[in-house]
């Protein structure tokens, strides 16, 4: 993982489990003119030994984090690069607005001249969406299937779900898959503020994402990139592969409702629940622990606890509910892919992250809180199936299960 908690996955877990907010001022240029000035921002990142510096300064920034969360996840699933048998190996990698800093910078630039087009010979290829699985193909020589899913905020759910139907096809042994973004840019923020999506709780952004409490308003937006490796079981058991989790159940719906806003009713979010419990040939009441959308607007939240309600019943009172963007902000199209690992993670060491920023009479009337929110402490819990939800504008919508392997 690369997030404004930590550049790798056991800086980003630490400061999960301690409620660290990643929030602060924006740096990546002024914005002291706009509604919203803070956000989640990545910190620090070294590419040193990872790009040379021609690469650093010709690549977007939503490209630096797919490559650097990449090269954890091949390094950690100990591969090679350029397999003998390249053609079993594939990319697919989601992104939900590709290289909006590029964009950014090379149209000020013409703006700012005398209408000359002085646009970077690489402004289209570093713009577009379907880069950063065409760069990761080329770095690690795998040849085979390789694709961008851009759905919005599911963009890196529906390409872990892509790469599981690949390989279940026995088109693929092993596809490496996730999703980046690097949206904290003025037009991502300037468009997000016109939508009157994010928070403006400019005076303290560490608690200004608050899911599920009566007093949200609204997103902070985040950046960075999570990558996992799918492996077909067989392949991995042979070559003794650390297994971290199985995904068992997938569910793709769409609202069909409007443009950005969800159905207020969760109807869609529900159906793809239970297309991923069916599919998983499972019951809900062996599910343990939902990583929710949960992004702290007003009716989104609303919508996803009257849809968890509806599929799980009274089961739902005994499941640990999570919201990972209380703290690392809403990563966009890599926000399926983070929160896959942070639920697979879960999984692993047996324990909650939290939902922050929760207080004492901050109540919605329309959420039931009876349910177990898991607020502003880690939790322990053993978790044998954990379900990670992630929405887009559009309303596509994408639901994975992930099955603890030592069960």
């Amino acid at each position: 993982m690369v997030t404004s908690l930590g550049n790798d996955v056991a800086t980003t877990w630490h400061q999960l489990l301690q409620g660290t907010s990643g929030a602060g001022a924006i740096t990546h240029f002024d914005a002291t003119k706009f509604n919203t000035r803070f956000a989640c921002e990545v910190k620090d990142l070294d590419m040193t030994g990872l790009l040379d510096a021609k690469e650093v300064k010709r690549y977007d920034r939503y490209l630096h984090y797919a490559i650097k969360s990449a090269e954890e996840a091949i390094t950690d699933a100990q591969f090679e690069a350029h397999p003998t048998d390249a053609l079993r190996y594939g990319v697919i990698y989601g992104s939900g607005m590709g290289g909006i800093n590029t964009l950014d910078v090379n149209i000020a630039g013409f703006g700012a001249g005398d209408g000359t087009p002085r646009y970077s010979p690489f402004f289209i290829p570093m713009i577009i969406t379907n880069m950063a699985a065409g760069i990761l193909a080329m770095r690690y020589g795998f040849k085979g299937v390789n694709f961008a899913t851009t759905t919005a905020c599911a963009s890196a759910a529906h390409a872990i779900a892509n790469a599981c139907y690949q390989i279940r096809m026995g088109l693929a042994d092993v596809i490496l898959t996730g999703g980046s973004e690097a949206a904290i840019e003025v037009s991502g923020v300037a468009g997000f503020n016109a939508l009157r999506a994010m928070s403006t709780r400019n005076q303290s952004p560490q608690t200004a994402c608050r899911p599920f409490s009566a007093s949200r308003d609204g997103f902070v937006l985040g950046e960075g990139a999570g990558t996992l490796v799918l492996e077909e079981y067989e392949h991995a058991k042979a070559r003794g592969a650390h297994i971290y989790a199985e995904l068992v159940g997938i569910g793709l719906t769409a609202d069909a409702y409007h443009l950005t806003a969800s159905d207020p009713e969760g109807t869609g979010v529900k159906n793809a629940m239970q297309i991923a419990l069916n599919e998983a040939g499972i019951t809900p009441q062996v599910v343990d622990y939902i990583n929710t959308h949960g992004t702290a607007t007003p009716i989104g939240d609303i919508a996803e606890v009257k849809a968890i309600q509806e599929v799980f019943g009274t089961h739902a009172y005994n499941i640990n509910i999570t919201s990972s963007k209380s703290m690392l902000g809403h990563t966009m199209g890599s926000a399926g892919a983070i929160e896959a690992i942070v639920s697979i993670l879960s999984m692993q060491h047996s324990v909650v992250t939290p939902t922050i920023n929760h207080e004492p009479g901050d109540e919605d009337p329309n959420i039931d809180y009876r349910l177990k929110f898991t607020f502003n402490q880690a939790q322990p819990r053993h978790i044998q199936y954990a379900m990670s939800n992630n929405y887009g504008f559009g309303g596509q919508n994408a639901c994975l299960i992930f099955k603890n392997p030592n069960q």
